[in-house]
């Protein structure tokens, strides 16, 4: 009698699956206190009112008061931007900011708004920018009914990769990110151990989903690694529109 060879991989692939059934329906022996662990116990905090609302373990950066966190990005003095109705305002020209504090992985939390009168198209409207390590930029816009490039848009990594969808609220309304952003890792010799990668969260949308960063933000030319500390200031963007921000905090992972 001949057997041919299809026939034995046939009856094998069978066995396979009938003997993973019985497996799965077979009842599990043995105590299952060993798959569990009590120690260390999970670590208690307490979670804001409302989803904007800083957790006890949160830094806050920004509360409506004063700017002290910050400093200027460029002679490290004083933020020059103003402090209007409980919103920390570009004033376009005095240059960007940065944290006094350096940050790697962290969860963040920040409200934007761009004026209500509309002025310019394009990258022309409300536009700022959230620099992650003050080197990997989610982009800030007026993205409502406002055609631009698709990496340039609100929510997108800024020439490299465009949002989802666009999320946006119109000129002159509060919008929401919500980030998580997990820094690079680098090799002793400067090179990528691991690429940085974003979670973003536009007015409770998801627009970034545990996108790759291909390099620090470049306006000209592709975006390039550079080996930096694992703890760098967060960077709000001086782009010559009046964007204003508000309940910024974040949470160190």
């Amino acid at each position: 009698m001949i057997i041919r060879l299809s026939q034995i991989v046939m009856s094998a692939c069978l066995s396979f699956a009938v003997s993973a059934v019985f497996a799965q329906e077979a009842p599990r022996k043995g105590d299952p206190k060993l798959t569990e662990y009590w120690d260390p116990p999970v670590r208690v905090i307490t979670p804001g009112k409302t989803a904007a609302d800083a957790p006890s373990d949160a830094i806050v950066l920004f509360d409506g008061k004063d700017a002290s966190k910050w400093k200027a990005q460029k002679g490290g003095g004083p933020v020059k931007w103003k402090i209007e109705g409980n919103a920390l305002v570009v004033e376009g020209g005095t240059g960007g900011i940065e944290t006094k504090e350096g940050f790697g992985d962290c969860q963040l939390h920040i409200e934007w708004r761009t004026p209500a009168v509309v002025k310019g198209e394009s990258q022309g409207r409300g536009n700022s920018g959230i620099f992650l390590m003050g080197k990997y930029e989610l982009q800030i816009l007026d993205s409502y009914n406002n055609r631009t490039y698709s990496n340039g848009q609100a929510a997108s990594i800024y020439k490299q990769t465009p949002p989802l969808v666009n999320a946006s609220r119109g000129p002159g309304e509060w919008q929401t990110y919500d980030i998580l952003f997990t820094a690079p890792t680098f090799q002793e010799d400067g090179t990528v151990r691991t690429p940085a990668r974003i979670t973003v969260f536009h007015n409770g949308v998801l627009v970034q989903n545990n996108t790759t960063i291909w390099g620090s933000t470049q306006y000209i030319g592709t975006p390039n690694y550079e080996k930096h500390s694992n703890k760098e200031p967060l960077v709000l963007q001086d782009h010559g529109n009046p964007t204003a921000f508000r309940n910024i905090w974040i949470r160190p992972l």
